[in-house]
């Protein structure tokens, strides 16, 4: 499956605003968290982090009422933070 495909199936699963929040929140926890984890291994709060991070994302999915794409395909726990830039970059080009 191309990418652009998997992009798309990721944004449908998310269509709640509450679970784009929680996401919006969640996912840039656990991408800092895991450089944490790799520039200092066992810094407690990069494991705060990682698991808050986690949290937000199930607590989304329950708002969906949806299991995370990742359980039905673990390639989409690389798509949803590639999803998040994606839609940083388009939000940052229409802005003036």
């Amino acid at each position: 499956m191309k990418l652009e495909a998997l992009l798309d199936q990721y944004g449908a699963a998310h269509q709640d605003p509450r679970n784009k929040f929680c996401h919006k929140v969640g996912i840039p926890l656990i991408i800092v968290s895991i450089i944490g984890l790799f520039v200092t291994w066992g810094a407690t709060w990069a494991w705060v982090l990682f698991g808050l991070g986690w949290v937000f994302q199930f607590v989304g999915h329950a708002f969906e009422r949806t299991w995370p794409e990742f359980m039905r395909n673990p390639i989409f726990l690389f798509v949803g933070p590639l999803y998040f830039v994606r839609e940083l970059r388009r939000r940052r080009s229409k802005s003036p």
